[in-house]
């Protein structure tokens, strides 16, 4: 069985299978919807259901409440289509050439970037390249239909070697198996790329960049591209993280503010240890980005780190002036993906 589903705004139509998530059934059809956890967790995928029913699936309270639900909301990367279905969802017009591919990598170099985080750098076969947008994720595939996701650190205009930065995440399968048995030429399945976490072109808006710990890494790869594509827009980096030494790339981003005369980076730690001797920038991230820009209505914010952050930053930026549609988040949700 299966069912037609619409888009309201532009017509375009898809089919999803029975038991297939209207997300899972537009991207395997190349209908590219915003979104990003796909677990039910981020409310990125949330749209409107015009028509029809839908099973609406396991999600949290904080991605969608009961009265969005009551008011005809939908999680897509949740909600199965029980009939055909009218919708009113975002469709993102720059990630829709971009196929969504399931390829082989080999492991060529592992460097520990601090005590609990590992760089992997991952070639792909003689001749292959992944096309994927800067700031987009790929899921690691895994035994028993599991999967692990992790964004690009790398910009996709020198995409040689693809680099993951990968936290050691206490009692995790996969980053448990990273940090005590993986070995350099290890091959590896990937499926990707994911998400809807870029840098958005279509105007010069300065842009403000937030990065949770290792939120660092898509923050990396669009600040790359934007270098390496001559991008002249006010760019300023906050990357909040416990203490000095989880700044494990400090260096990288304090070159970038010598070398780029837009560029301006903020760390900020939360717990600075004593031995730090940190006279830089204390307290939550969010935090500071209010102090510094009380009004953000001029402006485009970027945030890719745990969800804690991203639910307090939400709160923040709307306070301060900065309209829903420049808030773009990639929220870094612990969770076991099934195959879409």
């Amino acid at each position: 069985m299966t069912f037609k589903i619409r888009i309201q705004s532009s017509g375009r139509e898809f089919t999803a299978k029975e038991n297939e998530s209207v997300l899972a059934a537009a991207l395997r059809q190349g209908v590219m919807l915003a979104y990003s956890c796909r677990n039910g967790a981020c409310g990125t995928c949330k749209g409107k259901v015009l028509s029809g029913r839908v099973d609406y699936g396991t999600y949290e309270t904080k991605a969608m409440s009961e009265a969005e639900r009551e008011q005809g909301h939908a999680l897509f990367c949740q909600a199965k289509p029980l009939s055909d279905l009218v919708i009113e969802a975002k469709e993102i017009a720059a990630a829709r050439d971009i196929p969504i591919r399931i390829m082989p990598a080999r492991v060529v170099k592992m460097e520990k970037l601090a005590d609990d985080v590992m760089r992997l750098s991952l070639k792909l076969a003689e001749g292959q390249r992944l096309q994927y947008l800067a700031g987009q994720y790929i899921d690691i595939l895994l035994s028993g239909n599991q999967r692990r996701s992790f964004s690009l650190s790398t910009s996709p205009l020198s995409d040689e070697l693809l680099q993951l930065h990968i936290r050691h995440v206490p009692g995790g399968f996969f980053t448990g198996h990273v940090f005590t048995k993986m070995q350099e030429k290890d091959l590896l399945r990937f499926q990707g790329p994911f998400g809807m976490f870029f840098l958005r072109e279509d105007n010069d808006r300065p842009a403000i960049l937030i990065a949770g710990g290792t939120g660092f890494a898509p923050i990396k790869s669009i600040l790359e591209y934007a270098f390496a594509k001559g991008a002249t827009r006010p760019l300023h980096l906050y990357w909040g993280v416990r203490a000095r030494r989880d700044l494990y790339l400090h260096d990288l981003s304090q070159a970038w503010a010598r070398e780029h005369g837009n560029f301006r980076f903020t760390p900020v730690l939360s717990e600075p240890r004593p031995e730090d001797r940190w006279d830089g920038r204390r307290g939550w991230v969010h935090e500071a980005v209010a102090a510094d820009y009380p009004d953000l209505s001029g402006y485009e914010v970027y945030a890719s780190g745990p969800p804690p952050m991203i639910e307090a930053l939400k709160a923040v930026v709307k306070k301060h002036g900065l309209p829903e549609d420049r808030l773009y988040y990639d929220s870094f949700e612990f969770a076991h993906l099934p195959a879409p």
